[in-house]
């Protein structure tokens, strides 16, 4: 039992600890627990049906086992994994690269956990040795391939609200391609175990530091943006930008109820992403801002005016109103912490 006990320590507890470090790392807490908990399971599920992809797939594919692990498995594990990510992008649950980082590193530890699981159940008597492998090792490297992806993913696809599918292949090559690596083991399991331990959380840690000071001049630099454009909005004044040269026309060709809820729609969206940003660069100075009544009925009466204005105005609204993908991340950011705020309640 003691011998059990401590082997599915050593294989399932490092990668869990590594995704605590990595959330701890982020100062603006741009994730919440609640979310991040989803996620994992999110990873913990692609593991079982990259179970089934490649039960089926050994089947049919003319290749012994020890080639379809090295070539086949590592390709259709980390699409999947990747296409968990690529979700959270389409949708703008990811704003920066911290966050990129640290969702594809727990989706590849819920990958992980599940799948030395069923190692464990399957050769319980296996050697420490190979434990050690596994929960240092191969854990690890699912985590850290999905982060890279993630990490390269989001640098591709930062100034791109459209989709374009071609933008996360080559985070998807580097996954594909770390992944292969260690699965030819080139050197010894151990050795392998050491390098992928030592590299993959260190490019992490860089990757964040820099990313922390990035975000800080973003948020710095939009809050005056958004600042500016609130206060045109307040007093009509921003005809100037292409938003009020849209809401202009559209006085002109639609009722004016319409047309006022666009504009109001537009002044909230515009006010949210402040208050999202006052609240990120508060908690850089360890000042924590509750998402509020105020922040919530804002959320609601937002929402209630996208049902009025109806999905075809909004399509013809949203081009206009130059949003980026981190202003609509900070809305969701908004959206995620009022309800775990709400459930906690």
């Amino acid at each position: 039992m003691l011998e059990t006990t401590l082997k599915s320590i050593i294989a399932l507890l490092p990668v869990i600890v590594l995704v605590i470090v990595l959330f701890r790392l982020d100062s603006h807490r741009l994730l919440g627990t609640h979310f991040m908990v989803r996620i994992f399971f999110a990873g913990a599920l692609s593991a079982i049906a990259c179970s089934w992809i490649n039960a089926f797939a050994l089947e049919y594919i003319a290749l012994d086992f020890a080639r379809y692990t090295r070539y086949v498995a590592p390709m259709v594990e980390e699409a999947v994994k990747a296409s968990i990510i690529v979700y959270l992008f389409r949708t703008n649950r990811i704003g920066f690269l911290i966050d990129a980082g640290i969702l594809g590193f727990t989706v590849g530890a819920g990958f992980s956990l599940v799948e030395n699981i069923y190692y464990l159940h399957m050769v319980s008597d296996a050697h420490y040795g190979v434990w050690v492998v596994r929960g240092f090792g191969t854990a690890i490297m699912h985590g850290g391939a999905t982060a890279l992806f993630a990490i390269v993913a989001e640098t591709m696809t930062a100034r791109h609200l459209k989709m374009n599918w071609l933008l996360y292949v080559p985070g998807l090559i580097v996954a594909f391609l770390l992944h292969a690596i260690f699965n030819h083991f080139p050197i010894s399991p151990i050795l392998s175990t050491a390098v992928t331990l030592l590299i993959l959380p260190t490019i992490l840690f860089l990757l964040f530091e820099r990313d922390e000071r990035t975000i800080h001049d973003y948020l710095e630099a939009d809050f005056a943006v958004h600042k500016r454009l609130l206060k045109q909005i307040n007093h009509g004044e921003f005809s100037g930008c292409e938003a009020g040269r849209f809401l202009q026309d559209m006085k002109e060709k639609l009722a004016a109820p319409v047309a006022a809820e666009m504009l109001e729609y537009f002044r909230l969206h515009t006010e949210l992403v402040l208050n999202a940003e006052s609240i990120l660069l508060a908690r850089e100075q360890n000042i924590n801002i509750e998402i509020g009544a105020e922040i919530q009925h804002r959320l609601q009466e937002m929402h209630r005016l996208e049902k009025h204005i109806g999905r075809a105005g909004l399509k013809a609204l949203r081009p206009h109103l130059e949003f980026s993908a981190k202003d609509m991340w900070e809305i969701h950011m908004l959206e995620d912490e009022s309800h775990e705020h709400q459930y906690q309640s």
